[in-house]
């Protein structure tokens, strides 16, 4: 026990000394507390942040503009819990307005119009709002990212959409683990004719393409957002079934796996207590490779419309949305979410990096 600890503390210390190991896994842990509590960061908490405003879509970082609120009568009996993990149920009314005016307890308002137009002008009474209170209810609000082209705050939707890139990569990486380890320890501990089948499974699996595999397993399921969880993992366990069973070929060869069967050991015991833990190194540095295989599979999905629906926010998804504004002169409607994979894929490499040189032994 003291030598696998010895040996747990020395990878630490090794991985440790990696600074872009341990900045990488700084921007994972940042990107995963952000889209955890994504709506409480999120300028607009409604849900998926799909408050839209037409008048002002496709806005560049840092617009501005006055924006009136009218109360609605429909009160929300939403919990905190589910106002924190899955947004607020908006039931007022936001309109972006140019300029207002009072007079006679009666509130006009201007509609913000764009390219220098002049908007509607309209009349609303003072006691629609309560205690005829209307200039809490009227904020200069400031977009960082600008607006995406139905109008909603695009650094809301960017934040909201981290949480599917990044626990797609848990969940897929959780199906391979589990599929893999069993398909991969059946195949390497008993040999013979499970070997033959299972290899026979991995082999066709593996040769269709990933993509494919995926659109085929989504198609079957639905489009949605755990079917593509679901798919995406179910196309990524024959790596680790393949190393699993290479690992095990020759850890059951080695004299603590003979002493265990001589005791009188399951082969259950022998596989999950003594074979397993030793070769736990190696399914660690494929598991960060999965969980960035994993984001950009379900962002091809989304681009393709395959993938989480609207108006569920997905970076894919909201590429696909503004590809075409590259050409348009508003190319950062489509960078943003693309440097935002790429962010987070790297960050994933480079921990699966550091990883592996931590736990190499012969270094």
């Amino acid at each position: 026990m003291n030598r696998t600890n010895s040996l747990t503390s020395l990878a630490l210390q090794k991985f440790k000394k990696n600074f872009w190991g341990v900045f990488s896994l700084g921007i994972i842990v940042c990107i995963g507390l952000v889209s955890v509590f994504a709506y409480i960061f999120a300028p607009d908490a409604s849900k998926n942040a799909n408050q839209m405003h037409l008048s002002i879509h496709s806005k560049p970082p840092g617009f501005k503009v006055q924006m009136l609120t009218l109360p609605s009568s429909i009160k929300s009996e939403q919990g905190f819990l589910s106002k924190l993990f899955f947004g607020s149920e908006n039931t007022d009314t936001e309109i972006p307005i140019q300029s207002y005016a009072v007079k006679d307890d009666v509130l006009t308002y201007v509609e913000y119009a764009s390219d220098g137009l002049q908007g509607l002008e309209k009349s609303i009474n003072l006691d629609r709002f309560p205690n005829s209170d209307y200039k809490s209810f009227i904020e200069n609000r400031s977009f960082v990212f600008g607006t995406d082209k139905y109008g909603r705050d695009y650094l809301s939707r960017i934040l909201i959409g981290s949480r599917i890139s990044f626990f797609i990569g848990f969940i897929a990486v959780f199906i391979s683990l589990v599929m893999g380890l069993l398909m991969g320890s059946l195949a390497g501990y008993y040999g013979g004719k499970v070997d033959v089948v299972i290899m026979w499974i991995i082999n066709v699996t593996w040769s269709i393409p990933t993509l494919l595999l995926v659109i085929a397993i989504t198609l079957a399921l639905g489009k949605g957002f755990w079917q593509v969880f679901i798919a995406v993992g179910l196309t990524m366990w024959v790596e680790v079934a393949r190393v699993v069973r290479g690992q095990i070929i020759s850890a059951k060869e080695m004299q603590y796996v003979t002493a265990a069967r001589a005791l009188g050991y399951t082969d259950y015991r022998i596989i999950t207590k003594h074979i397993l833990p030793n070769i736990f190194g190696p399914l660690i540095v494929i598991s960060a490779a999965n969980f960035a295989a994993a984001i950009l599979i379900e962002s091809g999905l989304s681009f393709l419309g395959i993938g989480a629906q609207p108006p569920m926010a997905s970076w894919g998804a909201m590429i696909k949305d503004h590809y075409n504004y590259i050409i348009l002169g508003k190319p950062y409607l489509a960078l943003i979410p693309g440097i935002c994979i790429m962010l987070l894929v790297m960050a994933f490499m480079l921990v699966g990096n550091a990883l592996r040189d931590a736990l190499d032994v012969k270094t």
